[in-house]
C-alpha cells in the first residue's frame, strides 16, 4: 500500500529544492556542465600529516562559524530561538552562513585547500549523506569527543544509526532529514501509488519529471528491478539503468528535474514526479491537492550532517552546539520552524507543548510503518562513484 501523508502547517523556504540551483534539466542540456562538476574526478586520499588537527582555541575564543543551507533554522534574529539562546547559554557568538546551495558546488569551494592540507575557516559544515561519506572517507572531517556529545549518543533517533560509512557516530550528527517519494496533482490524475506506475501508467506519459540528483533517482529504478539500493552489484546498476533509459526512450519521461518541479505540477504541465517531502509541504499551501506519496517500494530516507573539517580551530564550541541541538526541547522548537525529519528522540514528546498538531505529522515525525519502508543508497567508493556518476550523465544528458 502506498501512503499519503499530510503537509505541516508552518510555511518554509525548501532545502531541498535548492540543491539543484540550475531548475530543470531538459534532455540534451546537461553534458558539459555535469562533467564540470569536481564529483566526476577521483580524489586520491592524501592524508595530512598533521591529521588535520588544528590547536582548539575555543576555551579563549568563544566562537563558532557554521556552513549551513538555506532555511534551515528557526529565525535567527528571534531573542527566543533556538540560536539566540545557545549564545546565551553557553557565551559562544555563531557566526551562521547560508552558504551550502548544493553539495557539489559546496565541495568544489573547498577542495583545493582541503587536499592541500589547509583551514576551510570553517568550524562546522552540514552536507548531505553521500558527500558526509566522501569527505570522511577522504580523511577531511575530524573526529568528535564522544564525552562532549552525550545527547547525540543518547538520542538519535534508530533509523538513522547504523551508517555504514560512520556507523558509530565518530565524525557526523544528523541536522535534519527528509524524504524522496512521489509527488501528484490529485486535481488532474488519480493517486500514483508505486514508482512502476510514475514510470509506467499511460495517462502520466510525457508528464512526469525525475530527478537530477542520481542516488534518489536510481536508488528508486533499483527497486524496480528488484535489487537493494543498499547493497547492490554492477549487474543491478546497468540492469537499473537499462530501464531508466527505456523510460526515457519511450518518451514517458518528461524532464530531470531540479527544483522547480512543483511549479510546473501545480500548473498542470506536469501530472506527477518524483519529489523532496521538504519541497512538496512548502507547496501545498498554494495547492493543497498537490499530494505526496510514500510509494510501494519505499521512501529515500536522507540527512544533512553536522561535521567538524580539518583545521577547525573551534572544536569544542562545534562538539556544544551539536550536543546542545541533541536536548529533545531544543529538537522541537527548530522541527516547528523547518519542517523537516526530526533526529531526536523525546523532540515529538516536547513538540506537544509547542504544537500537537506538529507532533502528529509524519513528514516531521514519521511513524515506525513509515520508516520500515525506508531505504538509503550504498557507499560508493572513488572508483565506483566515478562510474555510476559518468554512466548517469551519460544517460541524463543524451
Amino acid at each position: 500500500m502506498s501512503h499519503p501523508v499530510q503537509p505541516a502547517r508552518r510555511s518554509t523556504l525548501s532545502r531541498r529544492g535548492l540543491l539543484r540551483g540550475g531548475g530543470v534539466v531538459a534532455f540534451g542540456g546537461l553534458s558539459a556542465a555535469a562533467l564540470k562538476l569536481p564529483m566526476f574526478g577521483i580524489d586520491a586520499i592524501q592524508a595530512c600529516a598533521d591529521g588535520g588537527i588544528a590547536k582548539d582555541v575555543s576555551s579563549s575564543e568563544r566562537d563558532l562559524i557554521i556552513s549551513n543551507w538555506t532555511g534551515y533554522i528557526d529565525p535567527r534574529k528571534n531573542k527566543n530561538g533556538t540560536l539566540a539562546q545557545f549564545e546565551d547559554e553557553t557565551g559562544i557568538s555563531v557566526t551562521y552562513n547560508v552558504d551550502v546551495n548544493d553539495n557539489a558546488e559546496f565541495y568544489a569551494k573547498v577542495r583545493n585547500q582541503m587536499r592541500a592540507c589547509e583551514p576551510i575557516d570553517r568550524d562546522m559544515i552540514i552536507l548531505t549523506d553521500w558527500m558526509a561519506a566522501r569527505m570522511i572517507g577522504l580523511d577531511w572531517i575530524q573526529p568528535l569527543d564522544k564525552k562532549k556529545v552525550p545527547n547525540l549518543h543518547a538520542n538519535l533517533i534508530e533509523s538513522l544509526q547504523g551508517k555504514a560509512w560512520d556507523p558509530d557516530l565518530v565524525y557526523h550528527a544528523p541536522w535534519q532529514s527528509g524524504l524522496t517519494g512521489i509527488a501528484y496533482n490529485a486535481d488532474l490524475v488519480d493517486e500514483v501509488g508505486s514508482f512502476e506506475e510514475l514510470i509506467s501508467r499511460d495517462d502520466l506519459k510525457g508528464k512526469i519529471t525525475l530527478l537530477s540528483e542520481m542516488n534518489d533517482t536510481m536508488g528508486f529504478f533499483l527497486k524496480v528491478v528488484g535489487a537493494d539500493p543498499g547493497d547492490f552489484s554492477d549487474t543491478e546498476w546497468e540492469n537499473a539503468l537499462d530501464r531508466l533509459k527505456q523510460v526515457k526512450d519511450d518518451g514517458h519521461l518528461r524532464q530531470f528535474a531540479g527544483n522547480n518541479y512543483l511549479q510546473q505540477l501545480s500548473q498542470g504541465v506536469l501530472v506527477a514526479c518524483e519529489a523532496w517531502s521538504g519541497d512538496v509541504i512548502q507547496a501545498q499551501y498554494d495547492n493543497p491537492n498537490l499530494k505526496f506519496v510514500a510509494p510501494e517500494e519505499g521512501l529515500a530516507l536522507w540527512s544533512d550532517n553536522m561535521m567538524v573539517p580539518n583545521y577547525a580551530t573551534h572544536q569544542t564550541n562545534a562538539e556544544a552546539w551539536i550536543d546542545y541541538y541533541y536536548r529533545p526541547e531544543v529538537a522541537a522548537k527548530l522541527a516547528a520552524w523547518v519542517n523537516y525529519i526530526c533526529p531526536v528522540q523525546g523532540a515529538q514528546e516536547a513538540m506537544l507543548e509547542i504544537d500537537p498538531s506538529l507532533a502528529e505529522n509524519t513528514l516531521i515525525f514519521p511513524d515506525s510503518d513509515m520508516l520500515s519502508n525506508t531505504w538509503d543508497f550504498m557507499s560508493l567508493d572513488d572508483e565506483q562513484q566515478q562510474k555510476y556518476e559518468g554512466e548517469w550523465a551519460d544517460v541524463i544528458s543524451s
